[in-house]
């Protein structure tokens, strides 16, 4: 396989490239993709590689190579100029193609968006987060501490499966360090691309106190947005209010 693999939803004039997050694949937004204008917008949600129909596709499993394949994606779709939706680890390969085509990036949205520099984690937490790759509880607890500890057993389970059935272990487990350690700050500084960051109020770790930190330092024209009831993954926990949220911002941007 050459190609990444990917959904097209909508037939509208404003076009949104959308990378998932870590856990997450081109199919695995929840119901927040059934809630899409498709009048107005047209949105291409990539495989990332290992990833969902992109799963037998090998590579580094970088962040420069998840923008560079959403960037191919985009031109064989023939598509000159569009916005860019990431969620978690797809926040950070967002921002590197806006790095890498600012002329064609008009606007980001950051779904609970990692930061552009490395993730401080302790030596312990970085341990049990590399677990994750083959150890399906350390995938259960990171999502149900990253959603506040509020959510059923049964829909942290759910997760956890679909996760481990639309990706490729290693691939999984190269992934973390790429969204982990890669550090964007420094070519990020000064961009005016308009960026909406979206964050839920239940959130332990993307905070609006770190979005100011980090987006809000090196940004020009950043917007920040709390969604209440929702944590880590509010395509899942509250689409109604997040998919408003963005299509409203993106509008605005046209």
């Amino acid at each position: 396989m050459h190609e990444n693999s990917y959904t097209l939803i909508g037939h509208g004039p404003a076009q949104v490239i959308a990378l998932h997050g870590w856990f997450g694949h081109a199919r695995g937004w929840g119901p927040f993709q059934q809630l899409l204008d498709v009048e107005r917008f047209t949105y291409a949600f990539l495989d990332c590689r290992g990833y969902g129909g992109s799963r037998e596709m090998g590579g580094e499993f970088s962040i420069a190579e998840t923008a560079g394949d959403a960037l191919r994606l985009a031109n064989r779709l023939n598509w000159k100029r569009f916005s860019v939706m990431g969620h978690s680890m797809g926040g950070k390969a967002m921002q590197a193609m806006a790095i890498r085509a600012p002329e064609q990036v008009a606007a980001m949205v950051g779904i609970t968006p990692v930061p552009p520099g490395p993730v401080p984690f302790d030596q312990a937490t970085r341990a049990y987060f590399e677990s994750a790759a083959h150890d399906a509880q350390a995938r259960y607890g990171i999502i149900d501490n990253t959603t506040g500890k509020r959510h059923s057993g049964t829909w942290l389970q759910a997760m956890v499966e679909d996760s481990i059935a639309h990706s490729e272990q290693s691939a999984f487990e190269q992934y973390f360090h790429a969204w982990a350690d890669t550090d964007l700050s420094a070519q990020v500084a000064g961009n005016e691309t308009p960026t909406l960051l979206v964050v839920g109020e239940h959130d332990p770790s993307i905070t609006p106190a770190l979005m100011e930190n980090t987006y809000g330092q090196l940004y020009r024209n950043v917007s920040l947005e709390v969604i209440g009831n929702a944590g880590h993954y509010p395509m899942n926990e509250t689409p109604v209010n997040l998919v408003s949220l963005i299509e409203r911002y993106l509008q605005d941007q046209r």
